[in-house]
C-alpha cells in the first residue's frame, strides 16, 4: 500500500501536502456513472471475491495503522514479514513510542526509508498516547493529524478496523482498475476517489474498495493483465482479449488466487 508523497510529508511533517480531496469524498469530477452497470461490476467482483480483506496482517486498529504507515513505498508481503517481530517487541503504542530510535530503525529497516518510517510510527504512537489514551481515533480529521498518516491510510484504518466508510483507499491498483473499467477518467487519486464514492453505494465503499484492489493485484495486472481469465471481461471496455471459459469458472479461479494470496496460479 504505497502512500503517495509519503517520504516528503514525513520528512517535512506538513499535513498540507496530503492529497486529500478538496470536495467531499462523494463529490464527483467526471460524468455520473450508470448505476446498473456499477451494480453489475460490484456483483461480479463479489462473486469472484466473496470475502474481501486487507492483506496487511494486523490484530488491532493500532497494528493496522502502523503496518499501513510502514507500507509506503513498500509492499504488503515485506510489511507482513517485519511487523510480527516489531509488535512482539513493542506491543503497545506506549512501548513503541518510548523505544530507542536506533532499535526501531533496525526493526523496520527492510521496509525502506527506515529512518523516516521509524520516526513516523514512534511520533504517531506518542500522539496516540498523549491525545487519545492510546486508542486509534475513529474520524478522518483526527487520523490525518497523526504523523505519517494521510487520507489513504486513514481510509484503510477506518474502513478495515472500524467498518466506518468515509472514503475509498485509492492506491495504484484501485486507480488502474477503476480507469480500465470506465469508472473514472481522472488520473489523480483524490479525483478518482471522488468518482468512485459518487458511483458506488456508501455501504460498499470498504468491501468494494478491497475487491477492486485485490482484483488489480492478482488479475488486472499493470503488465500482462489476465483479460482472458477475468470474470469482468464482458463488462470491461478495456479488455485486451476474449474470455476463456464461463464467467462462473473465471470467478472461481479468481477466488482461489485471491484467497491463496497469489500462491494458486491456475
Amino acid at each position: 500500500m504505497c502512500e503517495l508523497g509519503y517520504v516528503a510529508r514525513v520528512a517535512a511533517k506538513k499535513k498540507s501536502a496530503d492529497p486529500a480531496p478538496a470536495k467531499s469524498a462523494a463529490s464527483t469530477s467526471s460524468a455520473p456513472l450508470d448505476a446498473a452497470r456499477v451494480r453489475s461490476l460490484l456483483r461480479a467482483l463479489e462473486s469472484a471475491i466473496p470475502v474481501p480483506y486487507c492483506e496487511l496482517d494486523h490484530s488491532s486498529p493500532w497494528t493496522l495503522l502502523i503496518a499501513t504507515i510502514l507500507s509506503a513505498q513498500s509492499n504488503d508481503k515485506t510489511i507482513n514479514a517485519v511487523t510480527p517481530a516489531l509488535f512482539a517487541k513493542w506491543p503497545t503504542p506506549a512501548a513503541l513510542a518510548t523505544a530507542p530510535r536506533a532499535e526501531v530503525e533496525e526493526a523496520v529497516h527492510k521496509t525502506g526509508f527506515f529512518r523516516n518510517k521509524a520516526k513516523a510510527i514512534q511520533e504517531c504512537s506518542m500522539l496516540l498516547v498523549d491525545r487519545h489514551g492510546g486508542e486509534v481515533p475513529r474520524t478522518m480529521e483526527e487520523l490525518i493529524e497523526l504523523p505519517g498518516v494521510a487520507r489513504k491510510t486513514a481510509n484503510v484504518v477506518l474502513g478495515t478496523a472500524y467498518r466506518i466508510p468515509v472514503g475509498i483507499a485509492t492506491d495504484t491498483h484501485v486507480m488502474r482498475v477503476s480507469q480500465k473499467l470506465g469508472l473514472t477518467t481522472a488520473t489523480k487519486p483524490e479525483k478518482i476517489e471522488q468518482d468512485l464514492c459518487a458511483g458506488i453505494p456508501k455501504d460498499e465503499w470498504t468491501d468494494g474498495g478491497h475487491r477492486i484492489l485485490l482484483h488489480g493485484r492478482y488479475i488486472c495486472l499493470a503488465k500482462g493483465p489476465q483479460c482472458e481469465r477475468c470474470p469482468l471481461n464482458e463488462l470491461c471496455p478495456s479488455r485486451e482479449a476474449e474470455p476463456i471459459g464461463s464467467v462462473a469458472a473465471r470467478a472461481e479461479r479468481e477466488r482461489r488466487v485471491v484467497e491463496s494470496r497469489g500462491a494458486v496460479k491456475q
